[in-house]
């Protein structure tokens, strides 16, 4: 991606919609006079007397417990210097999404204009009520070690720095899985680390920890070597000052066993990494140049072992594989600081970790069919699902055995379930679908290509690995567009039909051929062919495309009529469906039918439940399916409640292995207690539904428009089934994300047919 397009991108991603990256949510009900009497006065009177009883209550009745401070003063942000806490203010909301999105911690993000460490610890202390941790960010060296130093001294609460002890931690793990590749003892090494601000000096002190000899390790700073013999050093480099007989960077790196570089890009040169020991450890941790180029390592020595801060490199060491989880573990135990056993704790957790067989659904996010241990792989993915389940209970036992957990976890096995279940799937469902579809892109038509959302979805499509874009449409104005908005499109196909006349020739005949004695003329076939998406159509029945995407700009009806007459249904069924996926905090749940069949009969209920069964199970999601009424069990008579029973009565008969049943209503198919309550012999007791089969369109749609427009929810559809070829429709005005989420189900759709 060019410079000004991710300059163009990340400026839109912030300003669009609702300006920033976070915001508040309640958690209690609000909708009615009791909820909010409960929820302020004169209710609210209740909990404030018991915290005043007893202060831990505040742990019992508020959000405390789940809630952190990230704090910064924006002296010292990442790659940008001092440049004030209003500006620092995007990188702190980042940093509040992250907690939220790895580990499901709040954040308040609070950016203080305090630039005296007296002033900041004040600010800070004086806050200590509100919060259950305090992360402290992109504060510059050396206040923020006094900073650190004296709120871990004065409250009673989690504190990190995370610049500090972030990177310090992972760099620790990668070092120690860096050291048994190359058969190394890690208390005979030699390290040099280049750099002496906040990063360097916590990395270097953890390094210690983990057994590097101080006597072993040289420090660099701006002006050369931290010698014993030089007059202006502070406590902090104090303690790293050597007397060897080494000034610069190329003379502490002759034999060297380890680099460590976290300071500026490209001062590490070819004829350096050449005088160091066999087997190199070389971390080049600048951003967002590091050290030295990552090709240029590889080249000079084939034998090293190299780690940057990079994600587009083998081995990023990047923190949020870090603080999400180790304030993650702190907060559920109540600790009241993040000790050195603690960040050990987590060390090894993340080391032990990447020695673990790697989750395929991580390989294929990272298109890495052979992720495994070895040189470049010595630490895990962030986009590993286990890390949550592994360091946070680490660092959780960490606390509980070196005494500083007032809030103790007794059944260790119990809690990691509860992490895993923390989540919720939302995310996790769609990063799914994306990682499944990148297991084997196709080849995928985008009809409606001379529009601007189209190209957009199109370009994130090739970016993400999702698919490969066949792009149809006006040549002229879909390059204009392109050049234009400064898209990355190189390698798409660009067809513009009107241009193709054999090819229209060809599939007009076909089509005749195939439609003749269904009241379709020669004339009419060979027009359809200059309508895209009949042209499209039939580059699908040719196999010159796997997936079809249209819908954005004509209705419904105008893009499934060319699908039906040219596609065809899939060999089996009669019909074709509509299915919607709504994603919640709860995961997802699948609606059909909402978009094809406006009145079933019960034979094709039967039908549309197969097919969505299939198509669930297609996005690696186990249906657990309920036949929707205004009836349950029999409870009424009707046309609706007798369709559904005799649906439910076949599917049971002929189709056992698709758990299903009702006839039910809504409230008893979404409260599995209900149910169980009330009709104990439901073969859907005590199970999660998360497939609903409604009785007629009408129904289906309005549940859909309703949930949509309720709440956090994310729709994904409508997705089309019982075709013999993966077609995809649009709904009007779908955003671009939800275009590319579409674009990852037509290619899941297309590698179902294939066999993939």
């Amino acid at each position: 991606m060019s410079d000004y397009k991710l300059q163009q991108d990340a400026l839109s991603y912030h300003a669009d919609g609702r300006p920033g990256k976070i915001e508040v949510i309640p958690t209690k009900p609000t909708a009615t006079k009791r909820d909010l009497s409960l929820a302020y006065s004169p209710g609210v009177a209740e909990p404030c007397l018991k915290i005043a009883d007893n202060v831990e209550d505040v742990y019992k009745y508020t959000a405390k417990g789940n809630l952190v401070a990230v704090i910064s003063n924006g002296t010292a942000v990442l790659g940008l210097g001092n440049i004030g806490p209003e500006a620092s203010k995007p990188v702190m909301e980042g940093k509040g999404l992250l907690f939220k999105i790895f580990a499901d911690i709040d954040v308040f993000d609070i950016e203080l204009n305090a630039k005296t460490v007296d002033e900041f610890v004040a600010c800070v202390k004086a806050m200590e009520p509100t919060f259950g941790g305090i992360n402290l960010e992109d504060i510059k060296s050396p206040e923020c070690f006094e900073i650190e130093r004296r709120l871990r001294h004065e409250l009673n609460i989690p504190i990190m720095h995370d610049d500090q002890h972030g990177t310090a931690i992972i760099s620790g793990a990668g070092l120690l899985n860096a050291l048994k590749i190359v058969n190394k003892d890690i208390d005979k090494v030699k390290m040099v680390v280049n750099g002496a601000g906040a990063s360097a000096i916590s990395c270097s002190k953890l390094f210690i920890s983990l057994g590097i000899k101080k006597e072993n390790l040289v420090m660099l700073d701006s002006k050369g070597v931290i010698r014993k013999d030089r007059t202006d050093l502070d406590e902090n480099k104090i303690f790293f000052a050597t007397d060897k007989d080494v000034h610069h960077l190329e003379d502490a790196l002759k034999g060297a066993d380890v680099f460590v570089g976290l300071s500026k890009g490209n001062i590490l040169t070819p004829e350096m990494v050449l005088s160091m020991s066999n087997d190199p450890i070389v971390f080049a941790l600048a951003n967002p140049d590091p050290e030295i180029e990552y090709e240029l390592a590889i080249k000079t020595r084939p034998d090293i072992v190299l780690a940057t801060g990079r994600s587009d490199y083998p081995n990023q060491v990047n923190n949020v594989l870090g603080f999400p989880f180790i304030f993650r573990g702190a907060l559920d135990v109540r600790a009241t600081s993040i000790n050195e056993e603690m960040k050990l704790a987590a060390v090894r957790a993340l080391a032990d970790l990447a020695l673990e067989p790697v989750p395929e659904s991580v390989s294929i996010a990272y298109k890495q069919s052979n992720l495994s241990f070895g040189r470049n792989y010595i630490i895990p993915k962030p986009l590993d699902p286990r890390l949550i389940e592994v360091v946070a209970p680490a660092v959780a036992q960490a606390a509980m055995d070196s005494g500083v957990a007032n809030q103790p976890i007794h059944d260790m096995q119990k809690y990691k379930q509860q992490l895993r279940d923390r989540l919720g799937l939302d995310n996790k469902f769609i990063r799914r679908v994306n990682s499944i579809a990148r297991k084997a892109p196709k080849t995928v038509v985008f009809v409606e290509a001379d529009n601007l959302k189209i190209l957009k979805a199109a370009q994130i499509s090739m970016e993400e690995g999702i698919a490969k874009p066949i792009l149809l449409g006006d040549k002229n104005k879909i390059n204009r567009l392109i050049a234009d908005y400064k898209l990355e499109l190189q390698g798409a196909s660009i067809i513009d039909p009107w241009e193709e006349d054999a090819k229209r020739e060809a599939f007009g005949n076909q089509l005749y051929a195939s439609r003749q004695r269904k009241g379709m003329t020669l004339q009419e076939a060979k027009k359809a062919m200059k309508d895209r998406n009949y042209y499209g159509m039939m580059m699908l029945e040719n196999g010159e495309a796997d997936a079809l995407i249209s819908g954005l700009t004509k209705n419904y009806s105008n893009t499934i009529r060319p699908a039906l007459q040219v596609i065809g249904k899939e060999e089996g069924y009669s019909q074709v469906s509509g299915m919607y996926i709504m994603m919640t905090k709860k995961g997802p749940y699948f609606f059909a039918d909402t978009t094809v069949n406006i009145n079933p009969n019960w034979e094709q209920l039967v039908e549309i439940t197969r097919q969505v069964h299939k198509k669930v199970q297609n996005f690696g999601v186990e249906p657990r399916i309920a036949m929707l009424s205004y009836s349950n069990f029999g409870s009424s008579k009707g046309e609706i409640p007798d369709k559904m029973q005799k649906a439910v009565a076949y599917l049971h008969k002929n189709h056992p292995e698709i758990v299903v049943d009702g006839e039910m209503q809504a409230n008893f198919a979404l409260n599995k207690e209900l149910l169980s309550e009330n009709f104990p012999f439901s073969n859907l007791v005590n199970s999660d539904i998360n497939t609903f089969i409604f009785p007629e369109l009408a129904s289906g749609n309005i549940a859909y428009n309703f949930a949509k427009s309720f709440g956090k929810t994310e729709t994904m559809g409508p997705i089309l089934m019982g075709l013999k070829r993966s077609v995809h429709i649009l709904q009007l005005a779908s955003t671009v994300r939800e275009i590319v989420n579409m674009v990852a189900v037509a290619v899941i759709d297309a590698q179902a047919k294939d066999g993939n």
